[in-house]
């Protein structure tokens, strides 16, 4: 397994869920892939809900969606901020148009909503975004992980084992276990508390 060559874009912003914002970018690093993080310019550092800092390496406005290969967008309340920054939802929204990969963990889903990304997917997210993702004319599943073409959804941190997987493996080309066109809807009783 290998993304060397691979340019990731991680969006931060203050009150992220910390687990969101650091497995993908460790786990991806050790797959090889270039991850930036990417912030909405207004520092240099953001703080996770429990005060831990991530330093950025470029702002929203000074990158493009031609800089990278995928987007990864980690909940807590981190995405509530994102969504005041046009520039970050444009770069989403520019990515997805382009057809690269473009991901959410948790409340993450709240900024592919605002970029529009989820209109005619399949997508799961912490379920008190659910009316969110239907509303934005996507269709609610239940499951760890929802791939539906470009587009990579989880729930919570516990999920984030798999989340990662499906990144790294739709980024070597492989399909994923979850990878179909339709799902059924499942039930709600299993998603544990997200960020």
């Amino acid at each position: 397994m290998s993304l060397h060559g691979s340019k990731i874009a991680l969006l931060i912003e203050d009150e992220y869920q910390i687990l969101e914002g650091w497995y993908p970018l460790l786990r991806l690093q050790e797959a090889g892939a270039d991850v930036r993080v990417i912030g909405s310019g207004t520092k240099s550092s953001y703080h996770s809900k429990e005060g831990y800092p991530m330093d950025v390496d470029a702002a929203a406005a000074d990158v493009s969606a031609s800089d990278f290969d995928a987007v990864v967008v980690p909940g807590g309340f981190a995405p509530d901020n994102m969504r005041l920054h046009p520039e970050m939802i444009g770069l989403v929204r520019d990515m997805n148009e382009a057809g690269k990969l473009v991901t959410a963990i948790c409340h993450g889903g709240w900024v592919l909503v605002s970029a529009g990304v989820l209109k005619g997917k399949n997508a799961t997210g912490y379920l008190p975004i659910k009316d969110d993702v239907e509303n934005a004319g996507g269709t609610w599943v239940d499951e760890p992980v929802v791939v539906d073409g470009n587009v990579i959804t989880s729930r919570t941190p516990v999920d984030l084992p798999d989340f990662s997987r499906a990144i790294i493996a739709h980024l070597e080309g492989r399909p994923t276990e979850t990878e179909h066109a339709t799902h059924e809807h499942a039930g709600l009783d299993n998603v544990s508390t997200g960020g």
